[in-house]
């Protein structure tokens, strides 16, 4: 069960200026709980905060940050129950995905504790000719200083992790900017960060009206913003951000290709999971299926018939596989779209129905190529279906999209393999796997309209971290 009422967290300490926001238990409707909600005057308090900081956090010796991201670990491990069925009722992600995204948010404090002592530097050899005879090189990575963090609803948990714990690896003090329809899970992990010896400021936690939030774009104290969310956000908010860093982690359509010769058996179960896991609520679900002919037929049987089988209801039944969406109006979005591509021509194989924000998992195919459901992101139960006879225009059709993510693609071919990675003009390519596969040590981003930079902990590190050099000549006195 949730508290009654959450404070927000600023400067390091909770803090109850009211509790205007409500936040709903997103299967029922009904409200689960009341948050403190930031205004202006207390974000710019938070950025001052962070400013102050700075110094503070990044004189931390590497073992006292590690300290901070094992005390993170260990208590997540002994809250693991209870931040699960938080992301349950918040996010109304069915119960076996909420236990797999806490086990990922340990992973992801694990992963920057070990990088937290871990060397960021080389040595670099000058020598290079006479004139540089006797001189010596190094670097180091130092923290760029205060970071703004917006986070999205649908990975409550592990999407903050990639911003946060990377930042305390890395030394950096930061105010983020939870969903506000999702931020209990980001404001439990502040409580935890409170019981740690951080200096005063290294963090604060903040739900906040869009209508109050400019700062975390726009103030110059900051000296990063990482934004995840929709396209049509990030790339604003990046031209509003000025001489700060910007990373941006943003959407996508993915695409999986079977290949001739794939394992069926082994594919359709993993693209089910790819395309309905979290009712599609991600931006590598697997929105676009590209299948040879020759397995077009059986692919689509298999498909639809495992589509079927797939419960939906209440998140908190173990059963569950398909939740509620975010909301009502995500519901009938993706309704709207299914119905605009079945009357453009498109065949309805299976689902295409909603109840409330329970929509069902929708399989279509002949979606004509100007279908929203083919060029934008659907971030919904729905996935549809294509057949190619040659591979190279397989390739061609997953690249001829505004987003590039991750795509997969079935092949028992290494020349198709690699001819995949080399040609596919996405961040990440996955092999015998769908698009939605993601371990977080990996980089993780996009290309084209999908985003700026890479996550995954060590590359969000070097985005919150500058190279300093040092050279040292050689000088006999």
């Amino acid at each position: 069960m949730l508290q009654k009422q959450y404070p927000l967290y600023l400067a390091n300490r909770p803090e109850q200026p009211n509790a205007d926001l409500a936040v709903t238990d997103k299967f029922s409707g009904e409200t689960a709980t009341r948050v403190a909600q930031a205004d202006a005057a207390l974000v710019d308090r938070a950025i001052a905060a962070a400013v102050e900081a700075t110094g503070p956090m990044a004189a931390m010796a590497p073992y006292e940050r590690r300290a901070v991201l094992d005390h993170c670990v260990r208590r997540f491990r002994e809250r693991f129950h209870e931040l699960a069925d938080t992301l349950r009722i918040e996010a109304g992600k069915p119960v076996n995905d909420s236990r797999g995204e806490v086990t990922r948010l340990i992973d992801t404090f694990q992963i920057a504790a070990d990088l937290s002592v871990q060397p960021h530097g080389e040595t670099l050899n000058l020598e290079i000719s006479e004139r540089t005879r006797g001189y010596r090189g190094f670097t180091k990575r130092v923290p760029v200083g205060p970071c703004s963090f917006i986070t999205p609803f649908n990975f409550p948990l592990n999407l903050v992790a990639h911003k946060v714990a990377p930042a305390l690896a890395a030394g950096c003090p930061f105010v983020l900017k939870a969903d506000s329809r999702t931020p209990i899970g980001a404001l439990i992990m502040g409580e935890i960060l409170a019981e740690t010896d951080l200096p005063a400021g290294a963090f604060s936690i903040l739900p906040c009206p869009v209508e109050e939030a400019a700062a975390f774009t726009e103030d110059e104290r900051l000296k990063l913003l990482s934004f995840t969310g929709s396209p049509q956000v990030g790339w604003r908010l990046k031209a509003k951000a000025g001489k700060k860093k910007v990373v941006l982690e943003l959407g996508g359509n993915a695409a999986c290709v079977i290949d001739a010769g794939s394992d069926l058996e082994d594919a359709v179960p993993r693209i089910i999971k790819g395309a309905f896991y979290q009712s599609g609520q991600s931006c590598i679900s697997v929105q676009r299926i590209l299948v040879h002919d020759s397995l077009a037929e059986a692919f689509e049987g298999k498909f639809i018939a495992a589509t079927r089988e797939l419960k939906s209801g209440d998140p908190a039944d173990e059963d569950t596989f398909i939740g509620p969406m975010i909301d009502e109006a995500a519901a009938e979005r993706i309704e709207s779209w299914i119905a605009e591509a079945r009357e453009a021509g498109a065949e309805l194989l299976c689902g295409g129905s909603r109840q409330g924000t329970l929509h069902e998992a929708t399989v279509l195919k002949d979606v004509p190529r100007d279908q929203k459901l083919q060029r934008e992101e659907a971030f919904g139960p729905v996935a549809i279906i294509d057949t190619f006879s040659d591979f190279n225009a397989a390739l061609d059709q997953v690249n001829a999209s505004a987003y590039g993510i991750h795509a997969g693609v079935f092949t028992p071919r290494i020349d198709h393999a690699m001819r995949a990675w080399d040609r596919l003009d996405v961040g990440g390519v996955l092999i015998n796997e769908v698009p939605s596969w993601r371990v977080d040590n990996l980089p993780y981003g996009g290309v084209k309209d999908s985003g700026l930079g890479r996550e995954g902990i060590r590359y969000a590190m070097d985005d919150m971290t500058e190279i300093r050099s040092l050279v040292i000549r050689d000088h006999v006195f």
